[in-house]
């Protein structure tokens, strides 16, 4: 194919926002065929998301080393011939698990241009902490001088001696060298730093030498060209040192390219001579310059596969972005080594790993292939004693033998063994005294609880006898005393106020045991307690769950047989379900289901296997609405107990059959079907049947076998049950116990049938009652506003019915004393001629002219130190120096205000009446006044004396248009 292509080159010198609008601007106005993208990582990243929109090819070069140029999904047409500081960190993570190093430090320089140290350190911790063999004692982002360099490594050496370091600058990596020197590190076998880079030069570096001819040198050498006579300290510090770097070519052939590129400039299409290149140092090619001549190759090799596939190659061809991208897979040989792109356009790196041997000269240990994120390791050696022949052929350890102080040295071989004979007779003699001590204790726990089992009647309280004592009348029984059978509620919250009708019933009695109430379940018949069902009892005692009632122990020197149970003081979900309180909410109903299965699934997976006789009236309920099941395991005595049928209605049909006591795991999944279907429906079983000719007909259904549809109770469900609830409740009552599911997954799927499924009862009470809480608090909140609103309503209304300082005191209920000013000036006004203008007027129209008349008047008022006392007709009556004192100004504020009407009424005029003219006569007199309110219902600030007086006769003795004054 021939290449016939117009090349363009927009300097974006790594800002973000030249490199997106150079992409978007080559993109739209030149056209381009392809996008060489720009070697700085960061305007990489933004600059390729454009041509993956317009589906223009991108390849990538210099140091585009971040992780998320990878994605597929972001950057669809990208092709980046570099590989990426993820797959650098899994190449250390293998070399320090081939090596065992299980405890490393961090250190890093972060370069502003090529960001390797800015991307490594985060993706190499990442790397760690998936990794449980591995962790990172010591992450310290160190600072380009050589004091923070010696710091860091002196705080470091108490820490690890396996250092991971990725420093991106030469000269700043040259310098922390010097820094190990500096501070002996170098002069220990016991430390290693891995340099991991992404530069493909391995061991060597690019130096300047000041003309335009590249020079490689090892990289403890200075990179200036200009010795400082330190290379020596630098190789000292360059022998405790691994390189992890990218499959480079050698020296030479490295020299060979750059020597040929630097001749090839001169020529087309760059024709560049030296004076283009800028100064001497401008013209050194740069070690990127490798990297761009394999993403140029990489471009160039997928268009000529392209054309090879469609036998020509047109613009839209050579534009497609996925196509490229696609050809561009595969491998070829390049300048940065062997290039191997994956169906990602990633290459897929080869790594180095590079140390110096005894002779101070590179030495490959072995080599990492990384083909489909899966790596593989070639190693260079057999023997490993070989490659850390500088270290005395050993390994150095990521721990020393004597710590990291030097304070943990082992002692010697004989001290140890003495030490541990000792120990091994001292623990021998332990053990065997501990062995004894705890037979003998576990025999005095086994007599102790075997006793505790077998209760003495005279250890049992009788509650109606003691209901007077002291003791008892202590004892807070909380809410109440609930029968495990009664449907009654109680009602008391002290022992001495229960009724004694609950404390014995048929088939049960309650005691004060241990200064704590219990209940007895009375058996009918007499057994005979022996060693293994004391041991069976002991076991039941032992057992400890949330949802499994205490069992106490038995009484069998009592009048009759009694099994004694802890007291729940809510009574049993029976009486909850007859008296219809608290399960109308399907979150408490799913709640109680959730702790009955809890309490199964303990049974089931403990020595008693099955309970055999679950039912809702044994399923009590504590004081936290938490359901604990009782009445299990008693089997000694419960298969000689007779059991009504009344009381087998919860009972599988094959162990009614069979007459089983003892029961099975898929009998007391049935047992709790029926309680579920007791609680959707809000009453008890079979909807609380009552004759007894109607329980034997129940009975005889349940035992009939071969039946099309066995005889279950019915489900009438409230709306807000979930159907799955009721499927899950059919499949555990089935006829076949095999295909009814185990308890622990009916948890399960109770669980997942109620959001939050986890929740305890009892916190979601809680929560209900914090909404409610936080609802009524806004609620107050509110309704204090609309009251402050409305007070500041009244308060403007009043202000304007009465002076302020009279209105506050009114409001606080005190007295307004009435008050004698010695001063004041007193303000009359009239409507010349009102009685002539008003027979003009209907009464209405009467109304809106006085009202537009002293509307104004009002708001002249505001801006006056005056009160305004009353209007009576056409009548106006305002004075000033009352109730507030203003001196001698109220003179003034009434002169000025009364100039003010009269300019007003000037203006006035009537809508009705537009020929009409609006004319006052004025009165003002000075002189002492009494002020004082007047009268309880609508009370008025009135004013009296000889002041009042005499302005009123100054007034209607005035002329209109005129003030008439008079200060004496």
């Amino acid at each position: 194919m021939v290449l016939d292509k117009v090349f363009t080159w927009l300097i974006c010198d790594c800002d973000q926002v030249l490199a997106v609008g150079y992409s978007n601007k080559l993109i739209l106005d030149q056209d381009v065929d392809v996008i060489i993208g720009p070697p700085c990582v960061t305007a990489a990243i933004d600059s390729s998301l454009a041509p993956g929109f317009y589906n223009i090819p991108v390849f990538l070069w210099g140091a585009t080393v971040a992780t998320t140029l990878a994605n597929d999904s972001v950057y669809p047409t990208c092709t980046n011939v570099n590989s990426d500081t993820k797959i650098l960190a899994q190449a250390v993570e293998s070399v320090l698990m081939q090596f065992q190093w299980s405890e490393v430090s961090l250190v890093y320089i972060p370069d502003n241009v090529r960001r390797v140290g800015y991307y490594f350190p985060q993706d190499f911790e990442s790397i760690v902490n998936s990794n449980p063999n591995l962790t990172i004692v010591y992450n310290q982002q160190m600072l380009p001088t050589p004091e923070n360099m010696r710091s860091t490594l002196l705080q470091l050496g108490n820490r690890s001696r396996i250092v991971v370091a990725n420093i991106d600058n030469i000269t700043t990596r040259r310098d922390f060298l010097l820094a190990i020197t500096d501070t002996g590190i170098s002069q220990s076998n016991e430390f290693v730093f891995i340099f991991a880079q992404l530069r493909n030069l391995g061991m060597l570096q690019q130096v300047s030498t000041g003309t335009n001819v590249s020079k490689y040198n090892n990289f403890w050498m200075t990179t200036n060209g200009v010795d400082d006579g330190r290379d020596g300290d630098a190789l000292k510090a360059a022998r405790r040192t691994i390189i992890i770097d990218l499959e480079n070519e050698s020296n030479s052939q490295i020299d060979a390219f750059m020597s040929q590129m630097t001749s090839e400039f001169g020529k087309p299409p760059f024709n560049c001579i030296n004076e283009c290149m800028g100064g001497p140092n401008d013209q050194i090619p740069s070690s990127y310059s490798r990297s761009l001549h394999d993403t140029s190759y990489a471009y160039l090799r997928a268009l000529n596969r392209t054309a090879e596939q469609f036998g020509y190659l047109t613009k839209d061809l050579a534009r497609n972005g996925t196509l490229i991208n696609n050809m561009s897979k595969g491998s070829f040989k390049g300048e940065t080594g062997d290039v191997i792109l994956n169906d990602n356009g990633e290459r897929e790196p080869i790594f180095v790993v590079t140390m110096l041997d005894v002779s101070d000269q590179p030495n490959s240990l072995m080599q990492l292939y990384f083909t489909n994120n899966t790596l593989q390791i070639t190693k260079n050696y057999n023997d490993e004693t070989v490659i850390w022949a500088n270290r005395g052929g050993k390994r150095p350890l990521y721990k020393p033998i004597c710590g990291y102080t030097g304070t943990e040295c082992p002692q010697n071989i004989t001290t140890y063994i003495l030490i541990g004979v000792g120990l091994v007779l001292l623990l021998l003699v332990a053990t065997l005294g501990g062995i004894g001590y705890a037979v003998r204790e576990k025999m005095r726990e086994k007599d102790r609880l075997t006793r505790e089992c077998i209760i003495p009647f005279c250890e049992l309280g009788n509650l109606k006898e003691m209901q007077s004592t002291e003791d008892v009348k202590s004892l807070d029984l909380n809410k109440s005393m609930k029968s495990l059978q009664s449907s009654q509620s109680g009602g008391s919250t002290k022992l001495s106020s229960m009724d004694n009708k609950k404390l014995e019933t048929e088939n049960y009695s309650h005691f004060l045991y241990n200064r704590e109430v219990v209940f007895g379940i009375k058996y009918q018949v007499r057994v005979r307690i022996f060693n293994e069902d004391l041991t069976q009892l002991r076991k039941i005692k032992q057992l400890d769950h949330d949802n499994l009632n205490k069992f106490c122990g038995v009484c069998t020197d009592a009048p009759i047989l009694y099994g004694i149970w802890k007291y729940c003081q809510r009574g049993s979900l029976k009486d909850l379900i007859a008296k219809e309180q608290y399960v109308g909410d399907s979150f408490v109903m799913f709640t109680l289901m959730r702790d009955i299965a809890s309490g199964l699934i303990a049974l089931h997976g403990s020595f008693i296997g099955a309970h055999g006789m679950l039912s809702s009236e044994n399923c009590l309920i504590n004081d936290r609405w938490q359901v604990k099941i009782s009445d299990f395991g008693l089997n000694m005595i419960r298969e000689s107990q007779p059991m009504s049928k009344r009381k087998l209605l919860w009972t599988a049909p094959e162990l009614l059959r069979e007459n089983n006591r003892k029961g099975t795991k898929e009998g007391d999944v049935y047992s709790f079907a029926i309680i579920c279907c007791e609680l959707v429906n809000r009453e008890t079983v079979w909807n609380g049947v009552e004759r007894e000719d109607d329980v034997d007909e129940i009975f005889y259904r349940l035992k009939r076998t071969n039946v099309a549809v066995p005889h279950r109770p019915q489900l009438h469900p409230r709306e807000e049950v979930n159907n799955n609830l009721l499927l899950l409740i059919r499949d555990c009552w089935g006829e076949l116990p095999t295909e009814r599911p185990r308890i622990d997954q009916v948890r399960t799927m109770l669980k997942q049938m109620v959001r939050d499924g986890s929740q305890n009862l009892m916190d979601y009470v809680f929560g209900m009652l914090e909404q409610y809480a936080s609802s009524l608090e806004q609620e107050v909140e509110e309704r204090t506003r609309e009251l402050v609103e409305e007070k500041r309503k009244s308060d403007i209304l009043l202000y304007r019915m009465l002076p302020k300082q009279v209105a506050d005191k009114l409001k606080l209920g005190e007295f307004v004393e009435p008050e004698q000013f010695s001063a004041a000036t007193i303000f009359f006004s009239d409507v010349v001629s009102f009685t002539t203008l008003a027979s003009k007027c209907s009464p209405l129209q009467v109304v809106n002219l006085l009202n537009g008349l002293y509307t104004a008047f009002d708001g002249i008022i505001d801006s006056h130190d005056v009160y305004k006392v009353e209007t009576i007709g056409d009548g106006y009556l305002v004075c000033s120096g009352i109730p507030r004192k203003n001196g001698n100004d109220h003179a003034k504020e009434i002169s000025e205000l009364a100039f003010a009407f009269l300019r007003t009424v000037s203006t006035f005029r009537v809508d009705h009446l537009p020929n009409e003219r609006v004319n006052l006569r004025i009165g003002i007199h000075t002189g002492p006044a009494v002020a004082g309110v007047v009268g309880l219902t609508m009370p008025r600030y009135c004013l009296f004396g000889d002041t009042v007086n005499t302005a009123s006769r100054m007034e209607s003795n005035g002329r209109r248009k005129r003030n008439k004054f008079n200060f004496p």
